[in-house]
């Protein structure tokens, strides 16, 4: 549920569910951050609490299904309930199904919900509430941090309503993104995730306003705000790996790869590019130069080859013939991505693929999703055994516990692997000095379609 306090006698003690992206979970963080410097202790637990937060995902039909559950289980498990987050804009959805709770907020409203806090579970009043430590909670481990740059989206993508859930692209000032930056870095962070909903068009919305930082001004841009996060130490003059998620392709990408080839940058970009065909990117509302996008793929990957690029595709979109999939089918044969998720078209309420002619019957969408999984895991597992005998750095997740002989293992991340949503690095053997946070070097010995396996070296 959430991080835990040492607890102050009769302090007030919230709860957390957080659901959903990445972007979801700063949220949640913030939140309570907001919570603790007001005086409350977090709750590991719902019998705890003295209210539960959820922390809502509205993005699909599926991710409300969950969080209407998630909700129920809160409420059977406590009964105080308040409800934030994307689905908080359906207020009459979530009390109709769940008439219980307390309140219900919309994304990012952070002064609503603490409100909405102080309402049901006043804090405790009297003078240690000052003398109470505060530093910001994290609901990841410390040694990687998300920072997000934005809320909102100026995109109209069919099949999305991201702008109307968070409104249009708001992006942070530059020296309030580096300024956290710095402190996450400061506190133990290695990894900085950086996210919004779409990180190439930061600081569109504010011209790309300058502000001073370092005695020197910074442009809010992408390829600023990469440079001067690639400056951060995270000790011994090594800068912290940078990975950017929800890049996308416009012309100014180019410019951050340099900044891979020179270790500024984690050499790795998340590209929503969504599908390949022409015919069905115009339906999507999304750009739709997929041979330029090859160009550029191939000019990258010769100016950083260590370069690794993930990104998803929807399978069975309106109107998406099997000419259309056997497109996207060839351009991935060409373009040899490194990391692939795939989602069968899911409708959302208030989208306006719903009413696109020609939907695909539900068979042939899991037909054509377990034909781009086969083909993207074949080129996965032809890319790691590539790396089969080679060293590389990993960052540690995990460390296990000595097996029955004395051996311990470990878990970690390639630079070309992100949390949660890419592949891990298997570790046999590992020195008893080895904790999460640190950065090895590793010898692969072996591979598979998603995970490498080596020892360090």
């Amino acid at each position: 549920m959430s991080t835990t306090t040492t607890p102050i006698p009769d302090q007030k003690k919230v709860g957390m569910v957080s659901l959903g992206c990445p972007k979801a979970l700063v949220d949640s963080e913030r939140i309570l951050t907001r919570l603790r410097a007001d005086g409350y202790a977090m709750s590991p637990d719902y019998a705890g609490a003295d209210v539960v937060l959820v922390n809502t995902c509205g993005f699909l039909d599926s991710a409300k299904e969950e969080s209407l559950q998630a909700i129920g289980e809160a409420i059977a498990e406590n009964g105080r309930v308040i409800v934030t987050g994307c689905m908080g804009e359906e207020a009459d959805a979530i009390r109709a199904a769940h008439p219980q709770v307390l309140a219900v907020t919309g994304a990012h409203q952070y002064e609503q919900v603490v409100e909405a806090v102080h309402e049901y579970a006043p804090p405790t009043q009297g003078p240690f509430i000052d003398l109470i430590p505060q530093p910001d909670v994290k609901l990841t481990p410390r040694h990687y941090s998300y920072l997000k740059i934005s809320e909102g989206c100026n995109h109209s993508c069919a099949f999305c309503i991201i702008p109307d859930l968070r409104g249009k692209l708001a992006s942070r000032r530059i020296d309030a993104v580096l300024r956290e930056a710095e402190k996450l870095v400061a506190a133990g962070t290695k990894e900085l995730l950086v996210i919004s909903q779409d990180t190439s068009a930061y600081g569109v919305d504010t011209r790309h306003e300058s502000r001073m930082w370092k005695g020197r001004e910074v442009r809010a841009h992408m390829t600023d705000l990469a440079r001067e996060l690639g400056q951060l130490d995270i000790g011994g003059g090594t800068p912290p790996w940078v990975r950017l998620h929800y890049v996308y392709p416009y012309p100014h990408v180019d410019a951050v790869i340099p900044l891979m080839a020179e270790g500024l940058l984690t050499p790795y970009l998340d590209i929503p590019f969504q599908h390949a065909s022409p015919k069905v990117l115009r339906a999507m509302k999304r750009p739709a130069n997929e041979a330029r996008v090859l160009e550029r793929l191939k000019s990258w990957r010769e100016t950083c080859p260590e370069i690794a690029i993930r990104s998803s595709f929807v399978v069975g979109f309106p109107g998406e013939t099997e000419g259309d999939f056997q497109y996207l089918l060839d351009w991935l044969e060409e373009a040899q991505l490194d990391r692939v998720g795939a989602f069968r078209f899911e409708p959302v309420e208030g989208a306006r693929a719903n009413s696109l002619p020609d939907p695909v019957p539900e068979d042939i969408k899991e037909d054509r999703y377990a034909r781009i999984m086969e083909v993207t895991e074949r080129i996965s597992a032809a890319k790691l055994a590539a790396k089969v005998g080679a060293t590389i750095p990993v960052i540690i997740d995990e460390v296990g516990e000595p097996d029955e002989d004395g051996d311990i293992g470990a878990t970690g991340r390639s630079q070309a692997d992100a949390p949660e949503i890419d592949g891990a690095v298997y570790l046999r053997n590992v020195p008893s000095s080895l904790a999460a946070g640190d950065i090895v070097t590793v010898s692969i010995e072996d591979s598979d379609a998603h995970d490498l396996y080596g020892a360090v070296h």
